[in-house]
């Protein structure tokens, strides 16, 4: 038996009420207040985008790049706390975290 058995037991009079919190239902990730700063720079001469600015858990910051590798079908990685896109998604990827629940910022042009 499980605390949510337990609960029932002890108030069978209780309805549950459904609440609205952070996190993104779909895929599990934490969506923030603040929002994730997405910025474009060169280095090498090839064009990059940098996500920054999530406060959430890294394994879910990890997970939301690999989402967004995924879907643009480009490289990237992920590296202090940062996702580094090969080339400039700049756009494309503020749409992709507006419908997943994301402010975004855009900096640099």
């Amino acid at each position: 038996m499980d605390l949510q058995d337990q609960l029932k037991n002890l108030f069978p009079d209780h309805v549950e009420e459904k609440t609205t919190s952070n996190n993104n239902e779909d895929s599990g990730i934490w969506i923030q207040d603040a929002p994730i700063i997405c910025k474009y720079e060169k280095r090498k001469g090839k064009p990059i985008t940098i996500l920054e600015g999530y406060t959430g858990a890294t394994e879910d910051f990890k997970i939301l790049a690999k989402d967004i590798k995924t879907k643009l079908s480009v490289g990237g990685s992920f590296k202090d706390d940062k996702i580094i896109i090969q080339g400039d998604f700049r756009d494309k990827i503020m749409q992709i975290l507006k419908d997943k629940g994301f402010k975004v910022k855009r900096v640099g042009g």
